[in-house]
């Protein structure tokens, strides 16, 4: 016998209709990309890991005005974009300083992948905040522009003039790295 995978509508459906052990399900099929995404929006393990929690808490409570059930992912991510900047407003002007002290030993062929990810992180740091976000939902989190657009309530002209200026400066801050 195959069995299908319960989708994520199904489970939004039973969810909202209270059955607590089918938003567990929802909350274990995405909270490792809502933690990442925050993570790098806000820069502090322990700030996205509250948030984390903060975001699956409005989702549990909200879950009945979530008017198309196919849009969880996106509605999902955009009560985490407004969570993560409340905290960055509260926060100024620490927002999202990344600090990583890099190892200071090269290999023959370049940077570890270690300090690849940390230059890719000061790298991002040195975004503004929306480009940052900008990029994180396209290249981290592989949504499609239209979904990046209703994640951050923006024009999708809009979405893509900012994504498309960070990876210009992110090219230029990472160019001389090869990995």
């Amino acid at each position: 016998m195959i069995f299908r995978e319960v989708e994520d509508r199904d489970l939004v459906i039973k969810a909202a209709k209270g059955s607590v052990d089918s938003f567990n399900l929802l909350v274990s099929r995405h909270e490792k990309r809502v933690f990442n995404y925050l993570l790098r929006i806000v820069g502090h393990r322990e700030d996205a890991l509250d948030l984390t929690q903060d975001v699956f808490l409005k989702a549990y409570q909200n879950l009945t005005k979530l008017s198309d059930v196919d849009r969880f992912s996106p509605w999902l991510f955009r009560i985490a974009h407004n969570e993560a900047y409340s905290l960055l407003r509260r926060n100024r002007p620490d927002t999202a300083e990344l600090i990583y002290d890099p190892p200071t030993g090269k290999s023959r062929d370049g940077m570890y992948p270690v300090e690849l990810n940390i230059a890719v992180e000061r790298a991002l740091g040195r975004l503004s905040d929306d480009q940052r976000e900008a990029v994180v939902l396209k290249i981290f989190q592989g949504f499609k522009f239209e979904e990046m657009a209703e994640i951050l309530d923006l024009p999708l002209s809009t979405i893509k003039s900012r994504l498309y200026s960070a990876l210009d400066l992110l090219k230029g801050v990472l160019a001389p790295v090869k990995g």
